[in-house]
């Protein structure tokens, strides 16, 4: 009996002290994740990229050596261009006594909002007006967004504009009180502007209006109200696009603070990297018919989008269009795994860091599982940052519930109520009510088999768009930092400027020697196809023209895009107005041996000298002889260009390929191959 109490008190003592080891435990948990929380989001963030495989214990090419300056470097026959948006003659002030107020409200996305307010500004000093804060209706019209962030602060930093444009246009934050209640009882004139509108238009038909009522509203629809190209005597409205594009409109402090932290977890492995913009909108293949690139009900959302562009006059042609005899004439997008092809053929290992931008890759993940098999490291926004840093982005915001609708039941049983009274003659049940439809428009796309006409956007849909418009900012800021930009889909002046279009204009003003590749996507799609058949099987001559094809591109596809991009969008070639040369650039070009070094300075039409506090920093005078070695290639190009690097492919034979490459490079480089 005794025996027995005294096993009971020590099972009591066990259990107590393993209670107390639980709380204990547990006490400590809830230190480390509140202490610690920061570190673990940024520890888990930082080695998303090396979720397949870690990349430290790699090899890799020094910084210095040829082979790193080929695939990583910059363009030397552009390293003496530099950004220069001041004025260059006389400017005079925005004056205090303007000619009224300008209203404008923006629908579209991202590029079209910047497009947009970039012209809006010019249209203001051009009419001697006080601009009001513009409205971004993206923003205005969603429901459920963070009243913390509206219109223009959702996306932009207000103070930064205001300031930075303080010497071109007067802007106010709201129209005076006395206005605002003429605008809530619709007595403003209001302007429907059309898309790339002439400087008469708005000095013949909106200064006279302005000036009658002191106020007028814009709304811009199509993403630009004001043409590219401008009178000659009109330059220095170019450069105040630059000053507005590249200056004024930076990103409120939240966008610019989660951006940085990307770009400093991709550059944590201490290696440059690429970014990679598909441009597969729904728009954007509805447009130039590519629906059959497709498959299953993606082709049915294309055509009926498209369908919806030929009625409202956007597209003019027909419904149905050969989508192959489309992707030969390069008007389709280059798809993911086509581009992954071209890289790897460039000779960027698998182990490059990929970051692929864009707020909508239309056909979803599994378009890039081709990409992800070429390349061990494919990130984006979403590995490289965490929920709670996403939620802190967008605010406080509602919890929207998107559930079903009720059904009707009140009808029915008045119907049943009704049937039951009228008598004992037997009569049939009423209908049952009509069930509500409610389609997964994010999934399957289920009405599209059931109705012509696409469902209006959910309170999540409206939501959604909004955010899309932070995701597509930090894509932006992250491609224009990027060691080396691709895209798979520029317009390159087929239709409206698209978001690699302002990328690649950014990066020409910024920093115009950073690898920006422009495949000609006619030209490209040919050598796909010519390996489609022996994709793991490359030959030397397929290797080598795909090599000259991307290095042509980084300074042909600059003088093209003058003669294609520019008369859609300024912004996408701000050159010549923008920029200037070193003081001893056009020497580098005349000394240079290579024949076109010269073609391209007058193509670009750049003859304006930086000026003298822009002269203290050296000059690049590389020789031509090292302009050569960038284009020596040390890997190999025979047999399986998929392999995993650092295998040897073949001993002897691939020194032989490496061998004979090199001196077809070296060739290639006198005859103009390498800028």
């Amino acid at each position: 009996m005794k025996g027995e109490v005294k096993m009971k008190s020590k099972m009591k003592w066990v259990g107590l002290v393993g209670l107390v080891l639980s709380a204990f435990s547990i006490f400590t948990h809830f230190l480390l994740a509140r202490f610690t929380e920061m570190g673990i989001a940024e520890y888990q963030s930082s080695v998303t990229i090396f979720s397949w495989r870690p990349i430290f214990d790699l090899q890799h090419s020094p910084s210095n050596s040829a082979s790193y300056r080929r695939l990583w470097g910059p363009v030397k026959r552009l390293e003496s261009l530099y950004p220069d948006s001041n004025p260059r003659g006389y400017y005079a002030d925005p004056s205090s006594q303007t000619n009224g107020f300008i209203f404008v409200r923006i629908q579209g996305g991202f590029h079209d909002i910047r497009n947009s307010i970039c012209d809006v500004v010019v249209v203001a000093r051009l009419l001697n007006t006080t601009l009001v804060m513009p409205e971004i209706l993206s923003t205005t019209s969603s429901k459920g967004i963070s009243s913390q962030f509206k219109s223009f602060a959702y996306l932009y930093n207000e103070d930064q504009f205001v300031l930075s444009l303080a010497k071109d246009v007067k802007v106010v934050r709201t129209l005076p009180k006395d206005l605002k209640g003429a605008r809530r009882k619709k007595e403003i004139p209001v302007f429907r502007v059309p898309y790339a509108a002439s400087p008469s238009y708005y000095l013949l038909r909106v200064l006279p209006v302005l000036k009658k009522h002191s106020v007028v509203e814009i709304v811009i629809s199509e993403g630009g109200c004001l043409q590219s190209i401008l009178p000659p005597h009109f330059e220095e409205y170019q450069r105040l696009r630059c000053r507005v594009a590249f200056h004024a409109l930076r990103f409120r402090q939240e966008v610019q603070d989660l951006s940085a932290r990307i770009l400093q977890r991709l550059r944590a492995p201490g290696r440059p990297f690429i970014a990679f913009d598909p441009g597969m909108t729904r728009e954007a293949l509805a447009y130039h018919g590519c629906a059959e690139l497709f498959q299953d009900v993606h082709t049915e959302l294309i055509q009926h989008k498209r369908s919806w562009m030929i009625k409202r006059g956007f597209v003019k042609g027909k419904l149905s269009v050969n989508s192959a005899e489309a992707r030969l004439k390069g008007s389709c997008p280059l798809m993911p795994e086509e581009i992954g092809i071209l890289l790897r053929a460039y000779g960027y290992t698998k182990d490059a860091i990929i970051y692929v931008s864009g707020g909508e890759v239309f056909g979803g993940q599994r378009t890039l599982i081709a990409l992800h098999a070429m390349f061990e490291n494919v990130v984006d926004r979403t590995s490289l940052s965490t929920p709670w840093e996403l939620s802190r982005l967008y605010g406080q915001e509602v919890n929207l519930v998107n559930a079903p609708p009720a059904h009707p039941f009140t009808e029915e049983v008045k119907k049943r109520a009704a049937w039951k009274n009228a008598g004992p003659r037997p009569r049939p049940l009423p209908p049952p009510p009509a069930r509500p439809k409610s389609y997964n428009i994010e999934g399957w796309w289920g009405w599209v088999a059931e109705s012509d006409n696409e469902p209006d956007s959910t309170v999540m849909e409206l939501r959604t768009n909004a955010h899309k418009l932070l995701w597509e900012a930090i894509d932006y800021a992250v491609c224009v930092e990027a060691d080396v930009f691709i895209p798979g889909f520029d317009r390159d002046g087929k239709g409206h400027p698209n978001f690699a279009s302002l990328v690649m204009g950014h990066r020409l003003y910024q920093s115009a020697a950073s690898k920006t590749f422009r495949p000609d996507r006619k030209e490209a799609v040919k050598l796909v196809d010519e390996i489609r058949n022996h994709t793991y099987q490359a030959n030397h001559t397929w290797l080598t023209s795909v090599r000259r094809h991307l290095r042509k591109t980084l300074l042909d596809g600059i003088i093209e895009a003058s003669n294609n991009s520019k008369p859609s969008s300024f912004l996408s070639h701000p050159v010549p107005e923008c920029s200037c040369s070193r003081h001893n650039a056009n020497e580098v070009s005349k000394n240079s041996s290579v024949p076109s070094a010269s073609q391209i300075w007058t193509a670009l039409g750049v003859s304006h000298q930086c000026p003298a506090w822009m002269d203290a920093g050296p000059v690049s005078q590389t020789k031509d002889k090292e302009n050569e070695d960038d284009l020596a290639d040390d890997d190999s190009i025979s047999g399986l260009f998929f392999a995993p690097s650092g295998v040897n492919q073949g001993g002897g034979e691939a020194e032989v390929g490496t061998k004979e490459e090199n001196q077809f490079e070296d060739q290639d480089e006198l005859e103009g191959g390498e800028r």
